[in-house]
């Protein structure tokens, strides 16, 4: 099923309602919703576009947002939603992998883009712009009659070989996605409202569609970025509002001086990597029995473990401090397993690669069959993350297998940043890792081998990557640890990071 029937039947049956708040203000009701998303479609159509078309959305969070990704669905096309926080030269190779004939994009990321468009891009269209504008004067069309094998969203997520690669997220894919977290994570009714704090164009974005399909509001803060004293206000002036954040924006929450009326807090989602205990008690202290958890990614969107409002909440348990601190228990739509090397499952307590499969499971990735029969290897999603079970079901990550570091709830992918710094002529040898941080939960530090400066080595990654991947530090050394096969040893490296940090502590 064509999930634009949900925008399409919210029109419909709550025509006045509010859809899009931006700020304090409703800015679309379904009716205008989802007529301006019928010609969207239209206009996108008339372009010459085919069903199954890739179509990419480069921008901030807007109000228009919600709109163009559901027009893309109506007219039976794909949607490639890009973090706007990325560097052009990555923009410019999802642009291109992807296949994408059409781009959206804000105007505040049009030059960006323009300088890195690939020759197979026929269109960029500026939101809100006149080319837009004249997609909105096209007739409306039908919903396209696609089915749930159709793809939907092609989500792009990070690697270990520092290209990113296309989850293809299915129709079904999505429509698992959304009644998993009505069902397990964040029960809403018509009218409900949730803030887009975090980018639209990943984890947040996803909870665009049950919104949609519950006819609830989708709000986008006017200073478009996380502001904790914007929130306060936001939450203030909505009932009933649900956001979802990385731990470290929790943690800016709790910590904010401004007034807050938590009785108007639905739900505080995190997810993106786990948060400390102490943290999760003071946000319980600040917000009231109003936190829950979620583990998933991009191959499983959002959903492969969760940790609810009452769990979460519930200090009586004897075994409260351990469960607050895991990741939760199995959805109900999928299969979860600590398995072995060869994928048998291994019993409560043994640390092993977290591997699920289900209907919510990504189709693979786009153009990456080696990738994908790897990672969907005998049926199931090998994730790379590792952790156990407990006795009573509940996950526990205990390591991430590809390195992969988390900060401020993006994802960074060690090798990206390593094979940046290897094109410096003076940079022999390099090994990036990530280093345990209060504020950002991690923060990148690059061990270097060579006579590089500090401020040649940022200016090449500010070059080529995204800011938020740079390294905040940079460490000059002799040699880097290795094993007798010349493998850097990046668990010994991290070791000594961390002596290192307590001598100077």
């Amino acid at each position: 099923m064509n999930l634009a029937h949900w925008l399409e039947r919210a029109g419909c049956a709550h025509p006045d309602a509010p859809a899009i708040g931006f700020g304090a203000k409703t800015v679309y009701d379904y009716r205008a919703l989802a007529l301006r998303a019928a010609k969207l479609a239209g206009g996108l159509l008339a372009l010459g576009l085919q069903r199954g078309d890739r179509v990419a959305i480069i921008s901030k969070n807007q109000p228009d947002y919600a709109a163009i990704l559901f027009g893309i669905m109506h007219a039976g096309l794909s949607s490639v939603p890009a973090n706007a926080k990325l560097h052009g030269a990555e923009l410019g190779y999802i642009l291109e992998h992807s296949g994408a004939r059409v781009c959206f994009v804000s105007e505040d990321m049009e030059s960006e883009v323009a300088a890195h468009a690939p020759k197979s891009l026929e269109r960029m269209i500026r939101i809100k712009g006149a080319e837009y504008e004249r997609l909105l004067q096209a007739d409306p069309v039908p919903v396209a009659d696609v089915g749930g094998e159709h793809l939907a969203w092609l989500f792009y997520t990070s690697g270990t070989t520092g290209r990113p690669k296309g989850a293809m997220l299915t129709h079904r894919n999505l429509n698992w996605a959304a009644h998993a977290y009505l069902s397990e994570v964040d029960e809403t009714n018509a009218g409900d409202p949730i803030l887009h704090a975090a980018p639209m164009s990943h984890g947040s974005g996803i909870y665009i569609l049950p919104h949609i399909a519950k006819a609830g509001v989708n709000i986008v803060p006017e200073s478009g970025a996380f502001d904790p004293e914007e929130i306060f206000s936001l939450i203030g002036k909505w009932p009933r509002l649900s956001m979802f954040a990385a731990p470290t924006m929790i943690k800016r929450l709790v910590d904010c001086g401004k007034d807050c009326n938590v009785e108007n807090i639905r739900t505080f989602v995190w997810g993106g990597a786990p948060m400390y205990v102490e943290d999760v008690r003071r946000a319980l202290d600040r917000f009231g029995p109003r936190l829950a958890q979620i583990y998933g990614q991009g191959e499983s969107p959002m959903t492969i473990t969760k940790l609810s409002k009452a769990e979460v909440a519930d200090s009586s348990h004897p075994r409260w401090l351990e469960r607050i601190g895991s990741a939760g228990t199995p959805y109900s739509c999928l299969e979860v397993r600590v398995a072995d090397a060869n994928d048998n499952p291994l019993p409560p307590g043994e640390i092993g690669e977290i591997i699920c499969r289900g209907d919510i499971v990504m189709a693979g990735y786009w153009q990456n069959e080696g990738a994908t029969a790897k990672t969907l290897a005998n049926g199931w999603l090998h994730t790379g993350d590792v952790g156990a079970f407990d006795a009573d079901g509940y996950l526990t990550l205990k390591d991430r297998s590809k390195d992969m570091i988390i900060s401020g709830g993006s994802n960074i992918y060690p090798r990206e940043v390593e094979e940046i710094l290897l094109r410096h002529e003076k940079v022999r040898e390099v090994s990036v890792i990530g280093r345990p941080d209060a504020e950002w939960g991690e923060i990148v530090v690059a061990y270097v081998v060579g006579e590089a400066g500090e401020q040649e080595l940022d200016t090449l990654c500010l070059s080529n990557i995204a800011r938020f991947k740079r390294p905040k530090e940079y460490v000059f050394v002799d040699a880097l640890p290795k094993n007798n096969y010349g493998k850097i040893l990046k668990t010994e490296l991290r070791e000594r990071d961390a002596a290192k940090g307590k001598q100077h502590g």
